[in-house]
């Protein structure tokens, strides 16, 4: 029942996207394609170039242009410049640590807006999200959207939701998320 209820509100409040409206959404002005791979579309977009900058650094344009299914949350420009200048420098200049940051941000599926809200439904409003890289978020409804909180305690609020992409579904979040133990950048 809390699940169908959860998944109700949030298809009236607009969380959960339609067919219709998401023919071709776009991400920060740019549009979005769903025939196109999440690294293709992300490059398009002028509010994920810090994050594009940093999947290239890490050598993952390859695996976001594969197959997948994945599903991505992905930290704007302004998420990334919320890190010290000093840390996220050093982040971009250490290859391994930056892919287990990136990493720690897809997941090896492909969930939309109403699967996580009937994820976190099923699990009492609380649900663990596994990543590639081998983090563990929570997912959680605040209102009508969700909320990511990495082992360190840091919170991401997903701002779009629903981006589909031939290969998976990108969701834009408002903050970096870290592995644990990175929590002081």
């Amino acid at each position: 029942m809390l699940r169908t209820t959860l998944i109700a509100t949030a298809a009236l409040m607009g969380f959960a996207a339609t067919a219709s409206a998401q023919d071709n959404p776009t991400v920060g002005g740019a549009e979005m394609f769903p025939t196109k791979t999440i690294a293709a579309n992300a490059s398009a977009a002028p509010n994920l170039t810090t994050l594009v900058a940093a999947v290239t650094e890490a050598g993952l344009v390859d695996t976001l242009n594969g197959s997948g299914p994945f599903t991505v949350f992905a930290p704007t420009n302004a998420a990334f410049a919320m890190i010290k200048d000093a840390s996220l420098n050093a982040l971009l200049a250490n290859q391994s640590q930056l892919s287990q940051v990136l990493t720690c941000h897809v997941v090896a599926a492909n969930a939309d807006s109403a699967t996580i809200v009937g994820m976190i439904a099923d699990s009492d409003g609380a649900h663990p999200v596994q990543t590639v890289g081998g983090c563990t978020l929570t997912a959680r409804l605040d209102g009508d959207t969700v909320v990511l909180t990495d082992e360190n305690g840091r919170e991401a609020r997903v701002i779009q939701t629903d981006v589909t992409q031939s290969n998976g579904v990108v969701h834009v979040i408002d903050r970096v998320l870290l592995p644990a133990g990175q929590a002081a950048m």
